[in-house]
């Protein structure tokens, strides 16, 4: 039976990392292999692999969107050794500290990333990867377009999501996507890591904030908000997000647009995973406020998929 520090290992002497002598598995990831690389010289790597890649290009688009994220963004991203269809190497990162000090620098990272790459239009130039499922980047004048077409009613077929939701809550989704002007205010487009939970929150040698495995587009900087605060931030994390805010010039009523927001991750979940961790609970509970006038909701979809 393969494991799969052996599909690591494989891969690496494959791609010419012979002298690899050994893999040790990490933890944190949820959509492929991950594993830590001993090399003959001493030095230790990153390794990542999918057992079936979802495609050709998914790794190269992941450090694609790390390097967009250095030199576009200025936030610290770890090197890229490797990245071919079958497997990412990185740099090593270390595990962030457990200091207020350090969300707070992330603030001043996040608040530069987010103010200085306003773009005039949503999307990216390529289609990337949200774990296994390709994420549709397809350039959108319209945010609220934007984010209705291809990062909410995109779920709606995958077969997990459709398995998950009664009609009911499909119609109500639909509708929410049709009021989106109303809930959320105009916005302009920023470059934005695409998938920043906490877990994707590390840290460099000398212990400045670093991302990892983004799913990067030019769309609204509360997105990546919106995945921070709703993924278990640490006690220390608190300060980050008032900074943020104040650096940023957040209305007050930014924690309240939160659940609409992350209605796009809790979608990604549901769509990848058995175990959904509560996610379709969640959706259900957003958008059940607008479980009414179903027709209006059909057309919305229909327009926005013409």
């Amino acid at each position: 039976m393969t494991t799969s520090t052996d599909l690591l290992l494989t891969r690496l002497h494959a791609a010419g990392l012979t002298d690899v002598r050994s893999v040790e598995p990490a933890t944190g990831g949820l959509a492929a292999e991950a594993g830590f690389a001993r090399r003959g010289d001493g030095t230790t790597v990153f390794v990542k692999a999918f057992a079936e890649p979802p495609s050709e290009d998914a790794f190269a688009a992941e450090a694609e969107g790390l390097d967009a994220l250095r030199t576009l963004g200025g936030v610290a991203t770890p090197e890229v050794l490797v990245a071919d269809r079958d497997v990412l190497v990185l740099t090593v990162l270390r595990p962030r500290p457990a200091e207020e000090s350090f969300w707070e620098q992330l603030a001043h990272a996040l608040a530069r990333l987010h103010t200085g790459t306003v773009h005039p239009r949503y999307g990216w130039h390529r289609d990337n990867w949200l774990g296994r499922r390709r994420q549709v980047n397809t350039w959108t004048d319209d945010g609220f377009q934007f984010f209705a077409r291809h990062r909410l009613l995109r779920w709606l077929d995958e077969p997990r999501v459709a398995a998950a939701l009664a009609p009911e809550d499909r119609v109500a989704l639909e509708r929410l996507c049709a009021r989106l002007p109303e809930l959320l205010p105009v916005r302009p487009a920023c470059l934005t890591h695409g998938d920043l939970w906490t877990q994707n929150v590390l840290a460099t040698p000398d212990g400045r904030p670093a991302l990892i495995d983004p799913a990067v587009s030019y769309t609204w900087a509360e997105v990546d908000l919106a995945h921070l605060w709703t993924t278990a931030p640490p006690p220390e994390a608190e300060r980050f997000f008032g900074l943020y805010a104040e650096l940023t010039a957040l209305d007050a009523g930014w924690r309240e647009r939160m659940p609409i927001l992350q209605l796009r991750q809790h979608l990604a979940v549901i769509a990848q995973f058995d175990h959904d961790w509560g996610a379709a609970d969640l959706v259900r509970r957003t958008v059940a406020p607008f479980r009414r006038r179903p027709a209006q909701s059909r057309a919305y979809r229909a327009r926005a998929n013409e």
